[in-house]
């Protein structure tokens, strides 16, 4: 049990690090650097000199960049302001009607942008402040937002679905798709109890939302379609295109940046500036994102050069718990941890760690990992430290903190009713997917 000291003492100086509020690919060149410097010396540096190189030559990673540039260009480009407008028409008056229109632009926003504390900041931004005008409850609104946003890592394209299919020995076209109709029966869920919270205290939703609220024609709403309908073509592109068999992920994200380009020409949005500095956004980000990549690919590394990776294995076979709780046990640790960090700094530390666990208890690979991204999402959601949270605070000033952890508490056990029903139902996940094999 050598490993283990070692194993514990590269966690907890993460843990330290990410705390003390460094970014994560900085944590993860210090912890890597150090780790090979005292376990191989200068010799070691060559294997990060590999890592990188493997990393930022994958194909399968092309479609990182890509993403990030469409999301980008939709909403540099002001495009999203049309949706929000059309889709606010599209409904007619009734109860529940502002959080049906929360649940369907975060399942829209999450297809065209695949950021969690982007569409948090989004949401915020354009819906919160209209619904506290009108006197809708603070709790209420902001627990709907923050599930809503939390949706973004389920629904594809997911930049975390991506960067963990990466990883692990999954097809990244199985594990996007995968995250379809999760991702719709959790936006069920959240409008279910967002509806039944309305039904049973009807003081939620104040009466003059409805008795002056706009009334639209059918010519306003087949308009409002009308112009929505580009990203629609979006995410055609996107998801269509791979459920066709027609294209890669990195294909179909090629195909996704054309369309956020037509969309944006359609609105008359496109200029060279905007152009410019969603370009200089997207590498910037990219980057980082590839610098953590190679980071946790040479942690893995490490970690079967210490003996970690096969210790591990004898000692969840040692332990010989049932697969249920093995399957808690795994989930449990991760939501906890992703309420203080990022998920995608969980999500990459966990990796290497529970690979060779998963495989030893023959757990599908597709509905575990689906499950895993879903775990991690909602960590970041909960209180006191889930900084999706933190987001939406920022947009939404003149909310209180404790409104919106009295609101995302009982999201989070929406999401866990969520992440039990998939548990024993798995065809949620796996359905999908299978018709791509």
């Amino acid at each position: 049990m050598d490993w283990v000291p070692s194993l514990i003492g590269a966690i907890t100086l993460m843990l330290l690090f990410f705390f003390a509020g460094l970014p994560v690919f900085v944590t993860f060149l210090i912890v890597n650097a150090l780790g090979m410097a005292w376990l191989m010396g200068t010799s070691g540096f060559g294997m990060f000199a590999n890592s990188i190189y493997q990393t930022v030559t994958s194909g399968s990673l092309a479609a990182v960049p890509l993403f990030i540039l469409m999301g980008e260009i939709l909403f540099r480009s002001g495009s999203i302001d049309v949706l929000v407008e059309s889709v606010n028409k599209l409904f007619g008056q009734y109860r529940g009607k502002d959080y049906a229109v929360i649940t369907v632009l975060s399942v829209i926003f999450g297809a065209l942008c695949g950021s969690t504390v982007a569409v948090a900041a989004l949401l915020g931004r354009t819906i919160m402040p209209s619904m506290q005008a009108r006197g809708y409850d603070a709790r209420l609104t902001s627990g709907a937002i923050a599930g809503g946003a939390t949706l973004a890592a389920i629904i594809p394209p997911s930049l975390v679905v991506i960067i963990l299919g990466s990883q692990v020995d999954v097809s990244i076209a199985s594990l996007l798709v995968a995250g379809i109709l999760p991702g719709i029966v959790l936006a069920l869920l959240i409008f279910g109890y967002t509806y039944l919270r309305i039904v049973m205290n009807p003081r939620l939703e104040p009466p003059v939302a409805a008795s002056h609220a706009s009334v639209h024609s059918l010519a306003e709403r087949l308009q409002a379609i009308f112009r929505i309908s580009p990203f629609f073509l979006v995410i055609f592109f996107v998801m269509g295109l791979i459920l066709l068999g027609i294209a890669t992920p990195s294909e179909s994200a090629a195909t996704g940046v054309i369309g956020a380009l037509m969309t944006a020409v359609i609105y008359k949005k496109l200029s060279r500036k905007m152009f410019t500095e969603a370009l200089l956004s997207s590498a910037k980000v990219t980057t980082m994102i590839l610098i953590i990549l190679a980071s946790s690919k040479l942690f893995g590394q490490l970690l079967s050069f210490i003996g970690a990776s096969s210790g591990l294995i004898k000692a969840a076979t040692s332990m010989d718990l049932p697969s249920g709780l093995m399957f808690i046990v795994l989930m449990a640790v991760p939501f906890v941890l992703c309420m203080f960090i990022d998920l995608i700094a969980v999500m990459l530390v966990a990796i290497p760690i529970y690979l060779p666990i998963v495989a030893l208890y023959g757990f599908d690979s597709t509905w575990f990992w689906m499950i895993f991204i879903i775990n991690l999402a909602v960590g970041a959601i909960t209180p006191p430290f889930g900084y999706t949270l933190f987001a939406l605070k920022s947009v939404a000033p003149s909310v209180s903190l404790q409104k919106i952890y009295a609101g995302a508490w009982p999201i989070v056990g929406v999401f866990l009713l969520g992440m039990t029903v998939m548990y024993f139902i798995p065809q949620l996940i796996t359905v999908i997917p299978g018709y791509l094999q």
